[in-house]
């Protein structure tokens, strides 16, 4: 499967790149995890199905909605809190996700879509591997 490189986190979140297959950025294009995804270095709280949560820095959403946190505070459906360095969370076993009050939702999407779009027009663009560059002659 192919991939390529989807653009970089906000300012402020680290180095980490994220990198999705074209059917992962078709799949987020066309769907509400573009939000999630522009929340890529914010601190948020996940609602789990069991009746716990997790808050923490989201590091990476993909398009199945699988979300990786760091600096992670686990709240179990006792009420019973854990500190954990990172946490996977697969999309099947959350519930909400809050998005937090300062993000502008709009703006959000849009800047996910545009990064999305980007990607996709790299090649048309004269981006790509010069050595399978098209002869137009």
């Amino acid at each position: 499967m192919e991939s390529e490189r989807a653009g970089s986190p906000p300012s402020g979140s680290g180095s980490t790149e994220v990198v999705n297959s074209i059917r992962e950025r078709t799949i987020a294009e066309n769907s509400m995890v573009v939000l999630l995804q522009g929340l890529q270095g914010e601190v948020t709280t996940v609602d789990l199905r069991n009746e716990s949560s997790a808050q923490g820095r989201v590091v990476n959403v993909d398009a199945f909605m699988n979300v990786r946190l760091k600096d992670v505070v686990y709240r179990d459906g006792r009420g019973h809190v854990t500190q954990l360095q990172d946490l996977f969370v697969t999309g099947r076993n959350i519930r909400y996700i809050h998005i937090p009050d300062h993000i502008d939702i709009m703006k959000t999407i849009e800047s996910q879509l545009a990064k999305i779009r980007r990607v996709r027009n790299f090649a048309s663009e004269g981006g790509g591997r010069k050595e399978y560059k098209k002869n137009t002659k």
